[in-house]
């Protein structure tokens, strides 16, 4: 599974942009808060990547903040909301928006955004209820590369994006991956 790429921004053309990592290019949609804080064509970005699989198409998702692809993971696992509407979503509101309205349980925030209806919106704060916080409007900031590898890292080993976030601000700004990863896991025991 691809987790992350980095590399130059080749095009942008919304909500798809091609991005150049060693001569490869690789289409990904994001949602629209992800587009247009991406910086201009020719400079370098990162993304958390999603990769989805189906019988026609191979699809890559692209996200600037781990909040991003976990609630895209997880408003995908709902009946009825595939990875489109999902991004549709994402584009249309925020993650803490999102999580506000749920917490509200508000279905007219959500009808707003293309392509939701009443009852996709009502199913949608039925199965997000309880699994998204408010906490979640609240990005874990990533300052480099080596930092995000951490993160994933450690969410790869168990840890909630929250707990990583918050063993990433303890340590040194200049930490290497390894060291960096040894840290934050003494932190988190």
């Amino acid at each position: 599974m691809i987790g992350k790429l980095s590399g130059v921004i080749a095009e942008k053309s919304p909500p798809q942009v091609l991005i150049d990592v060693q001569g490869v290019g690789y289409e990904v949609d994001v949602p629209m808060s992800t587009f247009f804080n991406l910086p201009g064509l020719g400079e370098r970005a990162t993304l958390l990547t999603h990769l989805s699989i189906r019988e026609d198409a191979h699809v890559l998702f692209g996200f600037l903040t781990a909040e991003e692809r976990a609630t895209f993971r997880l408003l995908i696992k709902i009946s009825g909301v595939g990875p489109k509407m999902a991004l549709s979503l994402l584009s249309g509101m925020s993650v803490g928006d999102l999580a506000q309205a749920v917490s509200q349980q508000e279905a007219g925030r959500l009808v707003k955004v293309p392509g939701i209806g009443k009852k996709t919106a009502e199913r949608l704060l039925l199965e997000l209820k309880g699994k998204l916080s408010p906490d979640l409007s609240q990005p874990v900031s990533v300052a480099n590369d080596a930092q995000a590898d951490i993160l994933q890292a450690l969410v790869a080993l168990g840890y909630s994006e929250k707990e990583a976030g918050a063993a990433l601000k303890t340590l040194p700004a200049d930490v290497g991956v390894s060291d960096g990863i040894k840290l934050a896991m003494k932190h988190l025991s």
